[in-house]
């Protein structure tokens, strides 16, 4: 199971919820990503550039993707890549979404350490990022909104209704 969505809209807090829930293994692709490397995502950017960060995303997705029943955290940007939205198509797709002013408010404190977010003011830079992104899940099995939800709500919510 993959949970997608915006930056923000919840998908390392709702996923280890979601885990919990079902009683599955959970995986954090960012973390994945920062564990194998050694370095965080921002450094990652740094130094290699969003391209070589992609390709470890990749690399990261592949292993995760091997886990028996795991709750799969994708990046924000992780379904642009076509050969990780075939991999994913194999599983069950849940997008998480959550209202841009609502956005703002949970990125502002983390926003230092988004590479994506940098530059230009931060509602400037989220519609412009969803702007890229629109459309890159395709058609989700499921989609929750985290506005209004609690991760727990949320978990409870996704485990109702893939039951």
């Amino acid at each position: 199971m993959y949970l997608t969505g915006f930056m923000g809209t919840g998908k390392s807090t709702v996923g280890p919820a979601l885990a919990r829930r079902l009683k599955r293994p959970f995986v954090d692709l960012d973390a994945a990503v920062e564990k194998a490397a050694g370095r965080s995502v921002a450094e990652l950017f740094a130094r290699e550039g969003e391209a070589g960060f992609r390709r470890r995303e990749r690399a990261a997705l592949a292993r995760a993707s091997r886990r028996a029943g795991a709750v799969v955290a994708l990046g924000g940007g992780t379904l642009l890549d076509a050969r990780n939205r075939e991999l994913v198509a194999r599983g069950v797709l849940v997008r998480l979404t959550c209202a841009r002013a609502k956005l703002a408010r949970r990125l502002r404190p983390t926003r230092a350490s988004r590479p994506k977010l940098a530059g230009g003011a931060l509602g400037a830079r989220l519609r412009e990022l969803a702007r890229l992104r629109r459309g890159a899940c395709g058609a989700p099995d499921l989609t929750v909104s985290t506005t209004r939800r609690s991760p727990a709500q949320a978990a409870a919510l996704i485990a109702r209704r893939l039951a």
